[in-house]
């Protein structure tokens, strides 16, 4: 029987100097500080200003933060999963770009794309190569410059995103700590609810997309809500049936920022005291790929080993799940 469970052991993050508050956004759009905190949570998010930076620069300063954390040599590391739905371009992997720049030299890199979702997929796919016993070290990095593809006169759009990276290490437990349970879903009924419609094999850039500002995010605010509301809350109820987790059981809610409302009814569905729930929403908005793995950083502290998280998440497509992990180490 395998016992190796894939366990995080450390954590990085990065999040640009710049703050976008919710009263600059008053000089944008038809908005005001007191209607966006009431409806999502957030207060102020963080861009990067500097057009000639993608979410590769932010992926490097959160991989980069791990590796002095830890202290590794980032040669030892066998695989990087770069978690984006906002990659520095089509094609040319920015993981692969991101392992070079970081002197992951000796590991194969690529790029995942759940939106939302993304990093939470990724962990699954890490644990598994981890389980397998193929790799030892496997550095997950969840990044998105989610600014870069956002409309600015767009009010549905531009007060909820913001961008940051973070990074999460996964290595071989034999101890019990670490993955212990995962439930992935996604739906294509969600295509059209969250989208960019052009710069894709179906759209492709021209005069006429530019020009219709077809190269920005749009959403459908009320179904895309609906959706994650029930469906974030539902897999999480799901994870802790299934593993006979009770509200006591359970140490944290390590939920997806991207509405304060979702995280707070997910942790209503689980019987959670909301001091259990990690949230950091109001500092960063909704930093699509990057949400988990800034939570650990920033709570890293507050964890213990044996605690138990339970991971939640939804992204477009529709994209959404739940882990069950157990905590490896005290910080």
């Amino acid at each position: 029987m395998n016992n190796i469970k894939a366990a995080i052991t450390a954590v990085g993050s990065y999040v640009p100097d710049h703050v976008l508050t919710n009263k600059m956004l008053e000089d944008l759009v038809e908005t005001n500080d007191e209607w966006i905190t009431t409806r999502t949570g957030i207060k102020e998010r963080r861009i990067l200003k500097d057009p000639d930076k993608g979410s590769s620069y932010l992926g490097i300063r959160a991989a980069q933060d791990l590796i002095e954390r830890k202290n590794i040599d980032p040669a030892e590391i066998d695989m990087l999963i770069f978690a984006t739905t906002t990659p520095d371009m089509p094609v040319a992997a920015t993981g692969v770009y991101v392992a070079s720049k970081i002197g992951a030299v000796n590991a194969f890199a690529y790029d995942l794309q759940a939106a939302c979702s993304s990093f939470l997929y990724g962990m699954s796919t890490a644990s598994s190569y981890i389980e397998s016993g193929r790799y030892k070290k496997i550095l997950v990095i969840g990044a998105d410059k989610m600014s870069s593809i956002i409309n600015y006169e767009d009010r549905a759009t531009c007060i909820i995103f913001g961008d940051g990276a973070g990074a999460a290490l996964f290595e071989p437990n034999e101890e019990g700590y670490g993955f212990q349970d995962e439930y992935l879903r996604s739906d294509g009924i969600g295509r059209n609810f969250l989208k960019i419609d052009a710069g894709g094999s179906l759209l492709p850039a021209s005069h006429e997309t530019v020009d219709k500002k077809q190269h920005f995010v749009q959403q459908d605010g009320k179904t895309v809500f609906k959706f994650a509301v029930s469906n974030m809350a539902g897999v999480s109820e799901k994870i802790m049936k299934r593993n006979n987790l009770t509200p006591e059981s359970v140490d944290w809610l390590v939920a997806h920022q991207a509405n304060k409302r979702i995280i707070d009814a997910t942790a209503n569905r689980m019987n959670l005291d909301n001091s259990k729930v990690l949230m950091n929403i109001q500092r960063y908005g909704n930093t699509t790929s990057a949400t988990l793995p800034l939570l650990l950083s920033d709570f890293e502290n507050q964890l213990k080993q044996g605690d138990n998280l339970i991971f939640a998440s939804f992204g477009g497509g529709f994209t959404w799940g739940s882990i069950y992990l157990k905590w490896a180490y005290n910080s």
